[in-house]
């Protein structure tokens, strides 16, 4: 039987959030070079939702990792909540701004790649051991 190794990988939400920007910036000024400005908003708005997204399920985990204890009921109205903020988002750019509905949808994915590139960061960087 084969075994995978272990892969203890630690994420660092400073790289991630860089990675992010960098995503949505290099998207956004294709997005406006490909499909015009409205698009590039789309685009921008999603990414923007995707990092604040990401920004805070980071710190719902640290908030549960720091004390061990659960959160407030605020950091679970938020997480409701947020959902229905980001329709709403969702809803108003793509009917207010016209922007299609694969720009905003790429966006909404910046965070995505910016944790896969966080990953393969961590795979490619140097093996140290603890």
């Amino acid at each position: 039987m084969t075994t995978l190794p272990n892969l203890a990988l630690d994420l660092n939400i400073g790289r991630i959030t860089r990675f992010a920007l960098i995503l949505g910036a290099v998207g956004t000024i294709t997005a406006f070079a490909i499909a015009g400005p409205r698009n590039a908003a789309g685009f921008l708005v999603g990414a923007a939702l995707s990092l604040i997204t990401i920004r805070s399920w980071f710190k719902l985990a640290n908030s549960l990792g720091a004390d061990g204890g659960l959160p407030g009921g605020g950091a679970a109205a938020f997480l409701v909540l947020r959902y229905l903020l980001i329709a709403g988002a969702v809803y108003a750019t793509i009917k207010v701004l016209g922007s299609a509905p694969v720009a905003l949808i790429s966006g909404l994915l910046v965070s995505f790649a910016a944790v896969v590139l966080e990953l393969l960061f961590g795979l490619a960087g140097p093996k140290t051991s603890k």
